[in-house]
């Protein structure tokens, strides 16, 4: 399966959140492009985060953030 535009806009919430600070959230505010303010949308939908505008990772979330982290880590280019 490809990536589709909506899986990477969620792919890069996911990687906002710090994942070593678990009382640490983010804020989606309403000025955030549509994409991004979907794309929230869509995790707080699919139980990833607490809130639909970001708030704080669920324990699946949390999980789902430490891969998108882990990916990103791979991917960089030095």
């Amino acid at each position: 399966m490809k990536f589709n535009q909506d899986m990477l806009d969620e792919i890069n919430i996911l990687t906002q959140y710090d994942i070593s600070n678990t009382e640490q959230g983010i804020k989606i505010h309403h000025d955030a492009s549509e994409a991004t303010i979907a794309a929230a949308a869509r995790l707080f939908k699919k139980g990833l985060t607490d809130k639909v505008d970001g708030g704080y990772l669920t324990p699946i979330g949390k999980s789902a953030s430490e891969h998108a982290h882990a990916l990103s880590g791979l991917l960089k280019v030095n």
